[in-house]
C-alpha cells in the first residue's frame, strides 16, 4: 500500500486522543512496587557459543510476580570495566532467540541486555524460553486481548513490569554501567521501550522504532493488520465493551509514557506502515516530553521501517550520548 495515513506536515502536528487515566502514576507505582517485593535474583550463566569476540551470559531474573524472566547479556570478551548498557525489547510473537542473532551492540564496545517476552517466542526468530503462567479471562487468540477486562489483569502489565526489572537486572551485573544506560527496541519492543523510558528515570537515551502500542482509540480503528485487529476482532465478538476496553488499554498507551520521558529520544516511522500506521507513532513523538528528540522517516517503507539504516543512524546518535555521560557505578 502507498502512504494512506495523515499527509506528513499534519503528522508532525498530530495529537493523539487517547484519555490518560487519572491514576496512571498510582496505577504503575503500585504496579512496580509489587514486584519489587520479590527478590530480583539476577542470574548470569556463562555460555559458551564459540562466539570469539563476544561473551555471552545466559540470564534469569524475577520479574512481575517474581515470574521467571530469560534473557541474554553480551559483552565484549575483553571488558574489564562496567560499560555503557544498551537493553533491547523484542518485536511482537519473537523471543531473545539464539546469542548469535544479537550482534551488533556488544560489537560497538557496549554491554547489550536482551529481555525474552514472556508467552511469546513461536512466530519468529530464535525462539524464546519465558512462560507467561497467569491466566486470563476469554480472549482473542494473540496477546492483544489476554487479561484485557481490566487493567489489573492485562498481558501488557505483566510485560512492562518484566521490562523495568530486565533494566534492574542488566545494572546488577558488575560489567555494566547504570549511568549509562539506553533502552531501545522496534515494534512491540519499541512500544516497551517507551513504557521503559516513562517508568525508569534515569535513562541516558531510547530510541524506539516503528513503535506499536501506541494510540490506541486511532490504531484500532485505522488498520486492519494484526495485531492491532486483535482487539477489534475480540470487540466484534463481545459487542458493548469498547468502553471498557479502550479503558484498559489507556494504562498502557504509548502516548502517556511518552509524555513523562525523560530522556533524549530517536523514534522512526515508516509512511506506508500498516502495522504501525505513523499517526499512532508520531503521536508518542509528540508527546515525548523530553526537548532532545528526533524522529527518521522512511517515506516508502512499510513496517521493516528503515531497517540497517537506522540500525547505523542509531549508532551514530547514540555514540556522542553515551560519550557525555561520565561512567562509574
Amino acid at each position: 500500500m502507498a502512504q494512506f495515513d495523515l499527509p506528513l506536515d499534519e503528522l508532525r502536528a498530530y495529537r493523539s486522543a487517547s484519555t490518560e487515566p487519572e491514576d496512571f502514576d498510582a496505577f504503575w507505582a503500585k504496579t512496580l512496587a509489587e514486584a519489587r517485593e520479590h527478590d530480583l535474583d539476577a542470574r548470569f550463566e556463562p555460555v559458551d557459543t564459540g562466539l570469539a569476540t563476544i561473551r555471552v551470559y545466559d540470564v534469569t531474573f524475577a520479574g512481575f510476580g517474581g515470574h521467571p524472566v530469560k534473557g541474554w547479556l553480551l559483552l565484549p570478551a575483553a571488558a574489564e570495566e562496567p560499560l555503557p548498557l544498551i537493553v533491547e525489547f523484542i518485536g511482537y510473537g519473537g523471543g531473545r532467540g539464539l546469542p548469535h542473532e544479537h550482534l551488533l551492540w556488544a560489537s560497538t564496545g557496549r554491554a547489550h541486555f536482551v529481555m525474552d517476552t514472556r508467552g511469546q517466542g513461536s512466530v519468529w526468530g530464535g525462539g524464546g524460553g519465558t512462560a507467561d503462567p497467569v491466566g486470563a479471562a476469554p480472549a482473542y487468540p494473540g496477546f492483544m486481548t489476554r487479561g484485557i477486562d481490566a487493567p489489573e489483569n492485562y498481558y501488557y502489565r505483566r510485560v512492562f513490569t518484566d521490562a523495568v526489572r530486565a533494566v534492574e537486572a542488566a545494572r546488577s551485573h558488575p560489567l555494566t554501567d547504570p549511568a549509562r544506560t539506553v533502552a531501545l527496541g522496534g515494534s512491540q519492543g519499541g512500544g516497551i521501550t517507551l513504557a521503559v523510558g516513562g517508568l525508569v528515570p534515569d535513562l541516558v537515551a531510547v530510541a524506539p522504532d516503528v513503535p506499536f502500542l501506541c494510540d490506541f482509540p486511532r490504531a484500532t480503528t485505522l488498520t486492519d493488520r494484526h495485531p492491532y485487529r486483535e482487539v477489534g476482532l475480540y470487540l466484534k465478538t463481545h459487542r458493548g465493551r469498547t468502553e471498557q476496553t479502550l479503558r484498559t488499554l489507556s494504562y498502557f498507551d504509548g502516548v502517556h509514557f511518552a509524555a513523562r520521558g525523560r530522556a533524549p529520544a530517536l523514534f522512526s516511522a515508516a509512511l506506508e506502515d500498516e502495522t504501525c500506521p505513523p499517526s499512532t507513532v508520531f503521536a508518542a513523538f509528540n508527546a515525548w516530553a523530553h526537548e532532545d528528540k528526533a524522529i527518521e522517516v522512511y517515506e516508502f517503507n512499510d513496517h521493516e521501517g528503515g531497517g540497517p539504516y537506522q540500525e547505523a543512524a542509531k549508532v551514530r546518535w547514540l555514540g556522542p550520548r553515551l560519550r557525555a555521560v561520565s561512567g562509574g557505578r
